[in-house]
């Protein structure tokens, strides 16, 4: 009898074990069919588009149909399904691309597909116009969030690449999403922090001398790059002259406890606390980061200057100007796929615009909006738009070479642009400038 009772309840646990692995391999089929068809050589892939119908991927693209270099400004973020290149909208959306069903198996004229938001033709434009030096550029509409350019040197060209061994280093990159050291630029996110923990009225009162070297309280020295030095300044007129031994100060007078809490709003990592990455449509982009112990201290002042510790992704500078140029501190959420289209051809995941929350107060916003706007009227007139910015010269390869930046927006309701601008080991003598990129890019968007 007892064996016999035992013979029942081996029966029962085989019978469980078996259902356990049916619904495990039903799983993995329904999960996992379409992973191994869009990495199948047989599968038909479908293609990419920009906002206004160009192709942007197509899986049998070839030279003579599209020209040899079509796709070199997009190669590095819309990228192959070579399997090769990883973090492009292509790979990491591929599932989205297949044309097979789990019930009909490989559909011959199947119609997936992807529309993007990016301008195929300002995308290309930028690209030309950092003419020989590498970098990065990257914008959007600050009140929609439709990423619009995003182009990154050196970059590859999808159809005419073998061996990723034998690319410029950097070429599957897209530099938009990778942390670099954002020089003066990172001054606006200090200029956020003081108003936000002392007030406007506290920060328009400060004014600091500039001798050309100050000496902060632990008697350490931080340079202007204007060795005669500014003078004394209101912060106005520190921004615009990208001050550091004013900025120096202000930190001075604020409270560590203040910084933090405002550039964790922020979204920044502080001393290694905080969220690495976020998600564009499947694309990763790295979070912002420093390290601040003491604002009486070198490091911690110098990081507030965007150098030391400091890290950022172009693309998060682009979007907390659009939290300024809104006048509400909230972020308007970047996003570059418009709408999927399945196979069959029905529209899915059609995108909508959507808002952080508030990462500091809108009268800080408004403030901060104000001084960039001065500064953009004051000095960057070339650019020939209605500009709100803040320029940055950030040392990098332990001060081997220097990187330009450019952050800001346009000021323009029929232009809504916040953009973020690299340029690469930039010399005055190669006769291009983060001015003539941005006034490019918005003459590509406007027209």
């Amino acid at each position: 009898m007892k064996s016999i009772k035992r013979g029942e309840r081996l029966t029962i646990l085989l019978i469980i074990l078996f259902l356990v692995g049916m619904v495990v391999l039903v799983a993995k089929i329904v999960t996992e069919a379409t992973f191994y068809m869009s990495h199948s050589n047989n599968v038909n892939i479908g293609c990419v588009y920009d906002r206004n119908g160009e192709i942007l991927f197509d899986p049998n693209a070839t030279a003579e149909e599209y020209g040899a270099d079509y796709f070199l400004d997009i190669g590095n973020v819309i990228g192959d399904d070579s399997g090769q290149m990883t973090n492009t909208l292509v790979s990491e959306n591929i599932d989205d691309l297949q044309n097979y069903h789990l019930l009909f198996g490989a559909v011959e004229n199947g119609k997936s597909a992807i529309y993007t938001t990016l301008d195929h033709n300002a995308n290309r434009a930028v690209y030309d116009a950092f003419g020989s030096k590498n970098g990065t550029a990257i914008a959007y509409n600050y009140k929609t969030g439709e990423i619009l350019v995003c182009v990154s040197k050196p970059s590859v060209n999808i159809l005419d690449y073998q061996n990723v061994e034998t690319l410029e280093t950097g070429s599957l990159l897209c530099k938009a999403f990778y942390e670099t050291a954002p020089g003066s630029t990172q001054k606006v996110s200090t200029l956020v922090a003081a108003i936000e923990t002392i007030g406007y009225d506290a920060v328009s009162q400060k004014s600091y001398n500039c001798e050309g070297t100050y000496y902060n309280n632990y008697n350490n020295k931080i340079m202007c790059h204007k060795l005669s030095g500014h003078g004394w300044q209101s912060v106005s007129q520190a921004f615009q002259n990208s001050c550091n031994p004013w900025f120096a100060q202000l930190v001075q007078d604020l409270s560590l406890d203040g910084i933090e809490r405002v550039f964790q709003k922020m979204g920044y990592q502080i001393n290694g606390e905080g969220n690495a990455t976020m998600d564009i449509d499947g694309i990763t982009c790295f979070t912002a980061s420093t390290e601040l112990t003491d604002v009486n201290d070198f490091d911690t002042q110098w990081g507030c200057m965007g150098q030391s510790k400091t890290v950022i992704s172009p693309c998060q500078l682009m979007m907390w100007e659009s939290a300024i140029a809104n006048g509400t501190g909230e972020v308007t959420q970047p996003y570059f796929i418009s709408y999927k289209q399945n196979l069959f051809g029905t529209i899915t995941d059609k995108a909508k615009t959507e808002y952080s929350e508030p990462i500091f107060s809108a009268d800080t916003a408004q403030k901060v909006r104000e001084i960039m706007r001065e500064n953009g009227d004051a000095k960057y007139s070339s650019i020939n738009y209605p500009v709100g910015v803040k320029s940055g010269t950030a040392q990098v390869k332990d001060g081997k070479e220097e990187n330009s930046l450019l952050v800001g927006f346009c000021d323009d309701n029929s232009l809504s642009i916040a953009f973020c601008v690299v340029i690469e080991n930039y010399q005055e003598s190669d006769g291009i400038s983060t001015n003539q990129i941005v006034r490019t890019m918005l003459n590509a968007l406007s027209s």
